[in-house]
Formats: structure tokens, C-alpha cells, sequence
């Protein structure tokens, strides 16, 4: 309805509209403190898509929490009596003239079962990659070959997937050297994944990036746009993955959507799994117990509840200055 990403900004730009209201509503702001808030954020707060062209560098990981910093500081403005432009959608030199273009909103016909259509990531990479990389594993797990045996993959997806991590319009997904490029590679995605069983954290270390087996392994993967999938999206996450063997096997595997997706939602327990590995090496099993038993029961409970538990969340350095005192 409003999109951002082809006329060159980023997709936080669209986050700053949300994380006003969010914080407003936290702070249980007026309708016209609220409404100074989203005007503030959404002039102040429009990023270039750049972050996450090319060569990838730090900024595609602190884009959104910088997002959310400035956000949360021009909502305090607005509850203190600070304006904003009241005409941020649709005056002169506005969102919509500026970034959007046009649009309409029926509000009679919007409710919140849109939240319904929240989707997750199975596994720790972009997240138009997750049914490729589920695809490719069920691939590998079903027919029982190794990278080793494989001499090329082509996989077929959708438009936005192919220009973000494909090598569409936002660059070349070949050539990679650091986690933030890893991460919006899908010909390293697949590599890795099928070379490791897996893509979390490790996969993403730069010895792993830098590993002969993966680069050779990533180069012989081609991704390519299917119209018939880019006009499925975004209500499917559809792709076609064909691994071609060394020994002249073909093999093939065609995907709507992945554990996680909407129409595929993922259950409590993955969640629980997910977060346990990965928060595992920050907190002990007290607090991860009692980070998952607030989630659950996370619209009876006040935001400073939460918040007191994750501020026990021990940094990295004072695990270090524990550990020092220890020796």
C-alpha cells in the first residue's frame, strides 16, 4: 500500500510510523500528543536503502535499533508538548509525495487481525531466504547426498526476494566477506546451509564466511525470478529449488511457505527452542525460565516487569569482569 524500498528507502522508514504509536501508547499519550509523535518521527526518520545495497556493512544491523532510539526520543518531545508537522502523509513534499506515492486507507475495513499475519523466522538469516533454506534441508535430509556431491543449484522466487538477497537489483550475492553480506546472500544461505545442517549464529562467525568449501560451494548457486512466484507474494513465500548431482541426478523441491510462515505458524515449543539456543550463553536457566513464563503471559503484564527482567541480562563485559574476579 505505501511501499518504500523501490523508490531507494529503507524499510525502517515505515517503522518509524510504528514505533511512535507503540511508544505513545506505552506512555498513554493523548490523541493529539500521539499524533505530534507520528508526525515527528515519520519527517525526521526516512532512510536511504543504501544500507542494505552492495557492499554490506555494520549499519544494516543498527539501522533499526538506531530507528528505535530516535523514535523513543521524538515521542518524549511530543509528550512534553513538542509539534510535528500535521500534514506528514499527505502534504506538501509529504510521505506521500515524497517517498509513497498515493495511497488510501478504509478504516472501517481495518482491524487487528493483521496480527494474525505475523510471520517468524525459523532460522537466522533474511527473511525471504527461510523456505529456501527449509527447502534445501528437507532436499539434503530426504535424498541422503552431500554438498560435495553437488554441482550446481538454481532456485526459482519471487521478485522481492531475487533483488534483496539474489542478486537483483541491490547487488552482486556472490561475493562475500562479512556477516551483514552473508546474511543477505541467498546463494551463501543455501551453501551453508547445506554444508552445516543449519544456519544460526556459527554460521555467520567470519572463519565459517570465510571457508573454501562454502565460497567454491556458494558460486555455483543461481537464483532467478519467476513472475508466476512474484505475483503468489507476499501471501506465500514461494520458491522451487533444483539441485543438479555430479553424477547427472536431478533433484527438486517446490515451496509455499516454511515453519514460521502465517499459514504455517510456529508452535510455542519451537519458540521456546529457538530462544533457548540462542539465548542460551547469555542467561542461566532461572532467567530464561522466567523471560519465557512472562512472554507467555505478556498482556497481563506490565511493561516495567518485563523490563526488570531483561535488565538482568548480564553484558558481555561484566561476564568478563566476573570471570577476571573468579581467576
Amino acid at each position: 500500500m505505501a511501499p518504500v524500498r523501490a523508490r531507494g528507502f529503507d524499510h525502517t522508514t515505515q517503522g518509524s510510523y510504528a514505533l511512535a504509536a507503540g511508544i505513545s501508547k506505552a506512555l498513554g499519550l493523548d490523541r493529539q500528543r500521539t499524533a505530534n509523535a507520528l508526525a515527528i518521527c515519520g519527517t525526521a526518520f526516512n532512510a536511504l536503502r543504501v544500507t542494505r545495497t552492495g557492499a554490506l556493512s555494520h549499519w544494516k544491523g543498527l539501522a533499526s535499533p538506531n530507528n528505535a532510539y530516535c523514535c523513543t526520543h521524538g515521542t518524549f518531545l511530543a509528550a512534553r508538548g513538542i509539534t510535528g508537522p500535521p500534514e506528514v502523509f499527505e502534504g506538501n513534499k509529504g510521505f506521500m509525495d515524497a517517498i509513497a506515492g498515493p495511497f488510501e486507507i478504509d478504516w472501517s475495513q481495518e482491524g487487528f487481525d493483521r496480527i494474525t499475519r505475523t510471520i517468524l523466522k525459523k532460522y537466522n538469516a533474511e527473511i525471504h531466504s527461510q523456505a529456501a533454506i527449509e527447502g534445501t534441508l528437507e532436499l539434503k535430509q530426504s535424498n541422503g547426498f552431500r554438498a560435495y556431491d553437488v554441482e550446481k543449484i538454481v532456485i526459482d522466487i519471487f521478485d522481492v526476494a531475487y533483488h534483496i538477497i539474489g542478486g537483483g537489483e541491490e547487488g552482486d550475492k556472490t561475493v562475500v566477506r562479512t556477516k551483514e553480506e552473508a546474511d543477505h546472500s541467498l546463494p551463501y544461505l543455501v551453501a551453508v546451509a547445506l554444508l552445516d545442517g543449519q544456519v544460526m549464529p556459527e554460521q555467520f562467525a567470519p572463519r565459517r564466511i570465510a571457508g573454501s568449501d562454502v565460497q567454491d560451494l556458494l558460486k555455483r548457486v543461481i537464483v532467478r525470478e519467476k513472475p508466476e512466484y512474484s505475483r503468489r507474494f507476499p501471501d506465500e513465500h514461494p520458491c522451487a529449488l533444483t539441485v543438479s548431482l555430479k553424477n547427472g541426478e536431478t533433484l527438486r523441491r517446490e515451496k509455499q511457505e516454511y515453519e514460521g510462515f502465517h499459514s504455517r505458524p510456529m508452535s510455542w515449543d519451537m519458540a521456546i527452542e529457538k530462544f533457548g539456543r540462542l539465548a542460551g550463553a547469555a542467561v542461566d536457566d532461572t532467567l530464561r525460565r522466567g523471560l519465557i513464563d512472562a512472554v507467555s503471559h505478556l498482556e497481563d503484564l506490565e511493561v516495567a516487569d518485563l523490563t526488570r527482567l531483561l535488565a538482568q541480562v548480564p553484558s558481555p563485559d561484566r561476564k568478563k569482569r566476573r570471570a577476571k574476579l573468579w581467576l
